[in-house]
């Protein structure tokens, strides 16, 4: 094939794609999460040979969705991650083209935990592949990751990336939807000063070095193969206090108590025995700041979601179902914001209503 130039290529992979993706067939499968679409193709010998992988192996294009901001990404370009993660755990799938915002990457075989098992306990040799894989995570040379941005928490201030990530959570998640959602998150109780009152109530942790973050590994984000793992999906790593992995972890897995206590003992023992004994410094009590943090966030995300999930002409069982989401993301959050007056469902469906009645697009006219 005579050389190709870079913007020549990408045109062509594009077409390759759109080819695929409205042929008969073409399309094999379509995740949806919250912030992509997910489409896997088979990819063709010409598609194969642009983009240096296998003739007729799947590849997955992901299309970003427009969506509330709800998370930090500290860096812009998953691609510029996968770079470095993929050289240090060959397990992760790599990005193989990256066009515009739309990413191409290969496929990793093997059923994802959410379907083999959505919500049940975890046995004990999966725990440990993920005690595993965070040491692994941990180890990747900090100097190979791309910059943090300007002003980022200094290598071993816990502190001030706890603050980092409510200060993220108040200036870009709550204050920005408050025109929306304001009168929403007042009638369901949360605290217009939530993120506030959290930090009054955990401050002085102790200090741990950074590490690379994935800071999403939950059932939908990890592929089980064979007993083995891989955890997809990077656009939301971030360079930060190893806590924070682990505590979203123990959260969006949806561990019973006992199950989050064996993991993280799994977790302290598998760092202590990599020689990574001073990323478990503080653990005891640190570790509930950063479970509670993610209680008292997931307050914003969880009522927006529930609101936007409502069809614009609702059933009683869609207010019932999003104010059961909201019920238990505000039970989760009643110690970390100290809520005093969590309403019931009755009252939450209520506030549901009345907001879909001011936010519902109008009805069609008829022609």
């Amino acid at each position: 094939m005579p050389p190709v130039s870079p913007r020549a290529r990408q045109a062509l992979v594009r077409r390759l794609l759109d080819r695929g993706l409205h042929s008969p067939g073409g399309v094999l499968e379509v995740v949806q999460g919250h912030h992509n679409t997910n489409y896997v193709l088979r990819c063709g010998p010409l598609l194969a040979l642009l983009l240096g992988t296998t003739p007729y192996a799947r590849v997955k294009y992901r299309v970003p969705l427009v969506t509330v901001e709800v998370v930090p990404r500290i860096w812009p370009r998953e691609a510029d991650v996968l770079r470095v993660v993929c050289r240090h755990l060959r397990e992760v799938p790599r990005c193989l083209a990256v066009l515009g915002d739309h990413s191409l990457h290969r496929y990793r075989t093997g059923r994802a935990l959410s379907e083999a098992n959505p919500d049940g306990e975890v046995g004990e040799e999966l725990m440990r592949e993920f005690a595993a894989f965070f040491v692994r995570t941990a180890r990747v040379p900090v100097a190979q990751l791309p910059p943090p941005p300007a002003g980022w928490p200094a290598d071993g201030d816990s502190d001030g990336f706890l603050r980092r990530l409510a200060d993220f959570t108040e200036r870009r998640v709550h204050r920005p939807n408050r025109a929306r959602f304001g009168a929403l998150f007042d009638a369901v109780g949360i605290p217009e000063d939530a993120m506030a009152v959290f930090l009054a109530h955990h401050t002085g942790l102790a200090s741990r070095p950074f590490t690379l973050l994935h800071t999403d590994v939950h059932r939908a984000n990890v592929v089980v193969r064979r007993g083995r793992i891989a955890v997809i999906d990077w656009e939301l790593a971030m360079y930060g206090d190893p806590l924070h992995d682990l505590a979203t972890h123990l959260v969006r897995m949806g561990y019973g108590k006992e199950q989050q206590e064996r993991m993280t003992r799994l977790w302290a023992r598998a760092m202590t025995d990599a020689g990574l004994s001073g990323l478990t410094a503080g653990l005891a009590d640190d570790l509930g700041a950063y479970v509670a943090f993610e209680y008292a966030q997931s307050v914003f995300p969880d009522t927006m979601r529930a609101a936007l999930a409502l069809p614009d002409r609702p059933r009683d069982a869609h207010f019932r179902a999003a104010a059961d989401r909201v019920g238990r993301a505000l039970g989760r959050a009643r110690e970390p914001l100290r809520l005093v007056d969590v309403p019931d469902g009755e009252r939450i469906e209520e506030a549901l209503r009345e907001w879909h009645a001011d936010h519902a697009p109008p009805p069609a006219a008829c022609s």
